[in-house]
């Protein structure tokens, strides 16, 4: 998908909401594991897989109106090992199929030396379950970002200035010349790539610093967890972070898709995507956007 489509959703759909599918299987109502387990013929054996499938579609179905993106994270998945990255395929081919205009970021913080990275790359960028987007860790520099960025209409979306509380523990820290390490990363990795197939990701809890993210890179997407569930402010990721084009995809997954554990749950989540949205339109009209 390219810049120009993403606009033109956000435009169209007054919302520029990601939702998060971590399906917990933990955290998966036992309305869908009992549906799934009751429809199992004599010789089938139930698997967790069945039931994070079904999760996913139900959610995804209920929350399609309301957003512009769904983020897959594959950590959910690939801890069921094999099965569970088949429910992962298998939920962006449903996405491709069915809502083919919804924009599909993995998160899976890929990033490694140049021939791995490729590899990667790959895997997410082609075949049948290619995605639009990847997030990935700058950490080893250059050549292994690189690698993705050579596909025309997909997106690296770059970790920058996280939401998490040790995001600290470096991101912040300050070089001789007062450069913090995420306004390198910023900086640099803007000769690597472009507003048009480069985002950053950027954590709601981090407030008035999108200004300082805006002083460097005024114009790219940014990916924004932490709205809801870590209690990061859509108010404030607004005001110091949209711009012209909007340039946000604000995520939101466990406020979302765990809003209830009851058979209402895709009922609720509904609401709560349909909630974000309304706010997300009233913050598109005071931008005029």
């Amino acid at each position: 998908m390219t810049r120009e489509e993403l606009i033109q959703q956000i435009r169209e759909k007054r919302s520029f909401l990601c939702v998060g599918l971590d399906p917990d299987i933990k955290k998966i109502p036992k309305c869908i594991i009992n549906d799934c387990k009751a429809e199992l013929g004599d010789d089938e054996e139930y698997d967790d897989s069945l039931a994070i499938m079904a999760f996913n579609q139900t959610i995804i179905d209920a929350t399609a109106p309301y957003c512009v993106a769904y983020k897959p994270n594959l950590a959910f998945y690939e801890s069921l090992g094999s099965m569970g990255v088949a429910a992962y395929e298998e939920t962006v081919t449903y996405l491709k199929e069915n809502y083919p205009n919804h924009f599909i970021i993995a998160d899976a913080k890929r990033g490694d030396i140049g021939n791995t990275s490729a590899m990667y790359a790959r895997t997410f960028f082609e075949g049948d379950t290619q995605v639009d987007a990847l997030t990935v860790a700058p950490y080893m520099g250059e050549d292994s970002v690189s690698p993705f960025l050579g596909y025309k209409g997909k997106w690296v979306v770059l970790l920058a200035l996280t939401s998490n509380k040790g995001s600290q523990d470096f991101q912040l820290t300050e070089d001789k010349d007062s450069e913090r390490l995420f306004e390198k990363v910023l900086r640099k990795s803007q000769e690597w790539g472009t507003d048009e197939n480069m985002m950053y990701v950027v954590g709601a809890t981090q407030g008035r610093m999108f200004e300082d993210v805006r002083k460097i890179a005024p114009r790219h997407f940014l990916l924004v967890p932490g709205v809801g569930a870590q209690g990061g402010s859509l108010e404030e990721v607004c005001r110091y972070g949209m711009t012209e084009d909007c340039g946000l995809l604000v995520n939101s997954s466990r406020g979302i898709i765990f809003a209830s554990n009851g058979d209402d749950f895709a009922e609720v989540a509904a609401q709560k995507a349909s909630e974000l949205q309304q706010q997300m339109e009233r913050e598109l009209d005071k931008y005029t956007f």
